[in-house]
């Protein structure tokens, strides 16, 4: 386990609204196990440097697959660490999500070693974007199944691209406001006094319980517009717009822990609680590009690419979306392919040992599209878009070669897209999450896209989680 570096201040002063400013070893390695899911694992970290009254920030992420906590302090140091994978909870024969999302964040609190929760002052998370959750405004209800993050709503569709300009963002089967309108227009009782709340602001309502608030990355996708920081007026005309969240930028802080969760969890008085964004976002703030040009590919379920460009970039068409940075932008996509497929058909010893086999240098003939199932964001917005995994040829190593080089090469297009449509061109590629621990994989990557291609320092979305709550501890304290 790497001691982290320095933190740089300039990390989460991208996330800074021009309407806002900001003030100027031992270790031990745990496994719980707890009847809330699979083995939990966390780390902590100890320098004898410390006090008593020293202040650390909590980031967790919240992934396709499961979560994770990152505790740091003031100098960006992690103190602890761990992760938990979602418990199987059930309802009518399908996943029960929020059920699964609750007991999950929970249960990282109860990891958090009690010793590092008494001095947490500040909170943050990341969630998956565009995964949408419905509830009644005045008792924070749940009122239908969460629409996940790759969930399309082809219905919603035609409305959606009837009322938002041409190409918008919003215009994606998998948008959050086509799930909006997908829901709305099944015409349920009182649905005038619903709310709409994204994954991660969900999650963290369950911890503030001031219901109704966002950050500008996670509803951009709704139709949020953060370059004039509103919402557009083709949007607030209909008559769903009643249930969009207030919006603020990632970072700031909502207000303080609930007083039953300090106490239950001993987290101190003062604890706060700030507003995230998406998990992609988080693993791009973790890796610490900070110039035009540098960008981060997250390998975890899916595969997702952030490029920081001078320019903003927006089409639906082609799954392109612009997160605001700053005066710079966040441009990228994500596209359906990635670690899941991998998972599906290799264990994980496999994909360790076949992987030494591989010779990164030479390019594999075999050429697939691998998906879990039908349906693509990015580089091609295609919900009918089929997998393509054969012919599989005798060789094990071979097909995991075919795969893993026929992965770069949807990232290798979708870095090539961006520059086409105008975006600052990509000079380094830094790599996230799970795909980044495969160093035969890294290799193919460089070798496909033409680019400097390395691991990220900083790995995990939670640590990006934990530097917007240190962003957020920090503007407070200047008021």
């Amino acid at each position: 386990m790497l001691i982290l570096r320095q933190f740089q201040i300039s990390s989460f002063e991208l996330f800074q609204s021009p309407k806002q400013s900001g003030c100027s070893s031992s270790r031990t390695r745990t496994r719980f196990y707890s009847n809330l899911g699979k083995s939990s694992d966390f780390r902590v970290m100890s320098d004898n440097k410390g006090t008593n009254f020293e202040k650390l920030y909590l980031g967790m992420d919240f992934g396709t697959s499961g979560a994770r906590f990152t505790v740091i302090d003031e100098q960006g140091e992690v103190k602890a660490e761990g992760k938990r994978e979602y418990p199987p909870f059930m309802k009518e024969e399908s996943m029960d999500w929020v059920s699964s999302w609750k007991a999950t964040l929970f249960s990282l609190l109860e990891d958090i070693p009690i010793t590092v929760r008494s001095l947490v002052s500040s909170i943050s998370l990341d969630g998956t974007s565009a995964t949408t959750l419905i509830l009644n405004s005045e008792s924070g209800e749940v009122l239908c199944q969460p629409f996940l993050y790759n969930q399309s709503c082809p219905d919603a569709l035609p409305e959606v691209k009837s009322i938002a300009p041409e190409n918008h963002t919003v215009c994606s089967g998998s948008s959050t406001l086509c799930k909006l309108v997908s829901w709305w227009n099944t015409e349920v009782p009182n649905r005038e006094s619903a709310v709409l709340l994204h994954q991660a602001d969900w999650l963290l309502w369950l911890l503030h319980g001031r219901l109704g608030v966002s950050d500008y990355n996670n509803a951009l996708k709704v139709g949020y517009d953060p370059e004039s920081e509103s919402y557009p007026s083709w949007l607030l005309s209909q008559p769903y717009s009643q249930l969009l969240p207030v919006v603020q930028a990632p970072g700031t802080s909502i207000g303080n822990l609930k007083e039953s969760i300090r106490s239950q969890f001993g987290f101190p008085d003062d604890c706060i609680v700030c507003t995230g964004t998406t998990d992609s976002i988080a693993a791009f703030l973790a890796a610490r590009a900070t110039e035009p040009g540098k960008a981060v590919t997250s390998l975890g379920s899916t595969l997702a690419i952030k490029l920081l460009s001078t320019k903003r970039v927006d089409d639906a068409r082609y799954g392109v979306y612009s997160h605001r940075l700053d005066d710079k932008w966040l441009v990228g996509g994500a596209s359906n392919t990635g670690g899941a497929i991998l998972r599906q058909l290799f264990s994980d010893e496999q994909l360790e040992r076949l992987s030494q086999e591989i010779n990164p240098m030479v390019e594999s003939p075999l050429d697939y599209y691998p998906l879990l199932t039908s349906g693509e964001r990015f580089p091609i917005a295609d919900p009918n878009l089929a997998p393509r995994l054969l012919p599989r040829p005798e060789s094990d190593v071979e097909y995991l070669h075919g795969i893993l080089e026929s992965i770069a090469r949807i990232e290798g297009k979708g870095y090539k897209l961006l520059k086409e449509m105008g975006a600052t061109e990509a000079e380094e590629v830094l790599t996230a999450g799970g795909g980044a621990k495969n160093d035969k994989w890294i290799k193919i990557r460089q070798r496909v896209l033409g680019l400097p291609v390395k691991k990220a320092v900083h790995t995990e979305a939670s640590y990006g989680a934990s530097l917007l709550a240190l962003k957020g501890a920090k503007q407070k304290s200047c008021l």
